[in-house]
């Protein structure tokens, strides 16, 4: 059997395994994102990174993810940053402006150092994909979820009872409303700007946090009148900074990355 180093990181407690694909290529990620992201008998994750070369002049790198279930992601915004600051301080890149490839096209991370740390990063994750809500109402018996893609589908769910995610979620990712299944968010308006969510991803269950999700939260709440174009979303594992710009449209994401530990896994 053929061992693989690993890196596991961490962005608000949303942790993936992330493996050097250029060092390291895996033959059957999925089976691995499955053995390795079980958290009583494998390393435990919400799923698996490859970093690897971009196969086109437009980007530096590469990201493939891998859902806890061996389902294929198109874009992560914890991972993305996770990833920033794994290219930055492992020395692969000395750039503190790194373009990523993903599924969802190519996102620009932007990090912020302090004394050669990476202490946050900003990830412009693009134009948001807009639905009209109202057309899952019917099936879904939600009148206040907004249907939004920041990449991936999201549908946010305005409630005062965030914690209902446990029950509601599993049966809204794979809602025939949504063939492709959805990330669900259960989003409660706070004071000072903040909204306090919960999210079911598709692919992984609850996680402690989700960036795309945040960013698809403070979108529908700015769309909704509930918020303005600048949030804090509150997740599990941490607060996500969210701007969705008027210049551009683009949404722009701003949180922390962490090391948790290095080690070796067996392929299976």
């Amino acid at each position: 059997m053929k061992k693989i180093p690993f890196t596991k990181m961490h962005g608000c407690g949303n942790d993936y395994i992330y493996v050097n694909a250029m060092l390291h290529p895996i033959a059957d990620p999925q089976a691995c994102a499955i053995a390795w992201s079980n958290r009583h008998k494998g390393i435990g994750s919400d799923g698996l990174v490859l970093i690897d070369r971009s196969p086109v002049p437009e980007a530096d790198y590469s990201m493939r993810i891998f859902n806890a279930d061996g389902s294929e992601a198109m874009m992560c915004g914890n991972a993305s940053r996770c990833i920033g600051k794994y290219l930055y301080e492992r020395g692969l890149t000395a750039k503190t402006e790194i373009r990523l490839l993903t599924l969802s096209g190519i996102k620009t991370l932007c990090l912020h150092l302090t004394v050669n740390k990476v202490e946050s990063v900003t990830v412009d994750m693009g134009e948001p994909v807009l639905a009209d809500g109202s057309q899952f109402d019917d099936s879904l018996g939600l009148s206040q979820g907004v249907f939004v893609s920041m990449g991936n589908p999201h549908y946010v769910i305005f409630t005062d009872d965030v914690d209902q995610v446990a029950v509601t979620g599993p049966a809204l990712e794979h809602h025939p409303a949504f063939p492709q299944r959805c990330n669900i968010e259960f989003a409660r308006m706070e004071s000072g700007g903040h909204i306090r969510t919960r999210v079911w991803e598709r692919g992984s269950g609850i996680t402690q946090a989700c960036g795309t999700g945040a960013c698809a939260t403070a979108v529908a709440a700015s769309l909704t009148g509930r918020a303005g174009r600048e949030s804090d979303i509150v997740m599990d594992g941490g607060t996500l900074h969210i701007e969705w710009h008027g210049t551009d449209n683009h949404v722009y994401m701003t949180g922390p990355a962490e090391f948790v530990f290095d080690g070796e896994a067996y392929a299976p």
